[in-house]
């Protein structure tokens, strides 16, 4: 059974496991060719803290406008304050971050290499599904939206 764009925005991969699944990828093939990185723990453990302070607001926002946040289930509202003003996808900027911060942390190219491929993979995956089924379900308000903030970071748009 079909459902429309509006009844359900993802079916599988879900973007949770997608994040899982690159950290998967990234440890076993730091385990089967090891790397280096020359960049001191701290900042990948700063970035990794960043992300997951993201990550926490973009939930805390999304539960206090009673929404939503399982991304195989309708939104029952467009959320736009906090870091939803900054980024239309902040969970997924911060998912990016954190992948990366792990690969700094732990000294990994290949965790690092594949955070902008995460990053494309929610994209294709997750993000175009997800704004046609805000569209459908919020029309010009999501229109609205879309051309004021960006959809991962960047400056803001002119509406």
């Amino acid at each position: 059974m079909d459902t429309s764009p509006a009844d359900r925005p993802n079916r599988l991969p879900w973007p949770p496991m997608i994040l899982l699944g690159t950290l998967f990828a990234g440890v076993t093939l730091e385990a089967l060719a090891p790397t280096s990185l020359p960049v001191p723990a701290a900042v990948g453990l700063a970035l990794v803290a960043a992300a997951l302070a993201v990550d926490v607001w973009a939930m805390v926002t999304m539960a206090r406008a009673k929404t939503n946040i399982l991304p195989h289930r309708a939104a029952d509202r467009l959320v736009t304050s906090g870091p939803f003003h900054f980024s239309r996808n902040p969970i997924y900027v911060g998912n990016a971050a954190l992948i990366a911060g792990c690969g700094i942390a732990v000294g990994s190219v290949w965790l690092l290499a594949l955070a902008p491929v995460a990053a494309y993979a929610t994209h294709r995956l997750a993000v175009l599904r997800e704004e046609r089924h805000l569209a459908a379900r919020f029309g010009e308000a999501w229109a609205a939206y879309a051309r004021s903030t960006p959809r991962w970071l960047g400056p803001r748009g002119r509406a």
